[in-house]
C-alpha cells in the first residue's frame, strides 16, 4: 500500500477510467486510487473491479445509487482514514484535474495541512468555459471572501489534498453539504480551526466526454451554506482556533491495514 490515495467519485466515467488509471500508475510518486462509483448505468463500476483485479493499487466502493458528490468523497474519506493513508486527494475522473499535477500537491503538503488546487493563482487557468460559466465561478469566489473571510482565490474548486490528521479534525458525518459548496465547506472547517491551507496553481479543463454537474440546486446549496458557515464561526470573518503546528506526516501514520476488496455503501 502506498502513502498516498487518490479518491475519484465516478459516474458513467466507462470512457476515462482506464486512460486515467494508467496514468496515475505512470506518475514519478506512488499512489493507489479508490474508486467510488454511483452505481453507473455504463458499467464504470464493473470495469473498475476489472482495474482492480488487474493492478493492486487500485480499490472500490460501490454505492447504490447516485447520491451527490459530498456523500461519495465522505465515504472514500472514512475508507483511507481507516487504512492509514498519510494523504488523501479529491480528483475528478473526467481530465479536468490533471494528474501530473499531484507531485506539486505532495510536495505542498509537506508543510501544510491541506492544499487547494487554484485555478485563480496568478491569473486565470480555465480551458473551454463560457464567459457565464467563469463569472459564476469568480463571483462565487467573491462571494465566499465577503462573507466568511477566507483568503483563498478558488474556495469552490474540488482538486484538493488532504493531510490525514486534517481530516481526522472534521467530524465528516456532520458534513452536511452534498454540491460544490460542500468544497466550501471542509476548507472553511479547517480554515476556522487554525489548520495551513496553501494553494497551489493548476489548469483546469472542463470535461470533454459527459456533462458538468453544475445545476441550480447546487448554485442555491452554495448560496445558502456560506452564512451557515460564517453563523458557526461565530460570525466572525477570521480563524477562531490558534493555528495548529506543523507536524511531519509520518508523526501521524497509523498502522496499515491488508488490501481490502471492493465494498458496497
Amino acid at each position: 500500500m502506498n502513502r498516498t490515495l487518490i479518491v475519484m467519485p465516478t459516474y458513467n466515467e466507462r470512457e476515462n477510467l482506464p486512460r486515467m488509471t494508467e496514468r496515475l500508475r505512470a506518475l514519478p510518486v506512488k499512489v493507489d486510487l479508490l474508486v467510488v462509483d454511483d452505481n453507473s448505468p455504463d458499467g464504470t463500476g464493473k470495469l473498475a473491479d476489472e482495474l482492480a483485479a488487474k493492478h493492486p493499487e487500485v480499490h472500490v466502493i460501490h454505492r447504490a445509487e447516485k447520491n451527490g458528490l459530498g456523500r461519495a468523497y465522505i465515504a472514500g474519506f472514512k475508507w483511507a482514514l481507516e487504512r492509514g493513508y498519510d494523504f488523501i486527494f479529491e480528483m475528478d475522473g473526467d481530465f479536468s484535474h490533471n494528474p501530473d499535477d499531484i507531485p506539486a500537491f505532495l510536495g505542498a503538503a509537506q508543510d501544510a495541512d491541506l492544499v487547494l488546487g487554484s485555478r485563480y493563482v496568478n491569473g486565470i487557468r480555465i480551458m473551454n468555459w463560457p464567459l457565464s460559466r467563469l463569472m459564476l465561478s469568480k463571483s462565487a469566489a467573491t462571494y465566499v471572501h465577503v462573507i466568511t473571510g477566507m483568503p483563498f482565490t478558488d474556495p469552490t474548486g474540488g482538486y484538493k489534498c488532504f493531510r490525514r490528521r486534517s481530516l481526522e479534525a472534521i467530524d465528516l458525518d456532520g458534513v452536511r453539504s452534498n454540491g460544490y459548496s460542500f468544497q466550501i465547506e471542509l476548507t472553511h472547517k479547517l480554515w476556522r480551526q487554525g489548520y495551513k491551507i496553501v494553494e497551489v496553481p493548476i489548469i483546469f479543463t472542463e470535461r470533454v466526454q459527459g456533462h458538468s454537474k453544475m445545476s441550480g440546486h447546487i448554485v442555491r446549496e452554495a448560496l445558502i451554506m456560506v452564512w451557515r458557515l460564517w453563523i458557526q464561526n461565530g460570525c466572525r470573518r477570521s480563524p477562531r482556533g490558534t493555528p495548529v503546528a506543523s507536524q511531519p506526516a509520518e508523526a501521524n501514520r497509523k498502522p496499515t491495514a491488508s488490501r481490502a476488496p471492493s465494498t458496497t455503501a
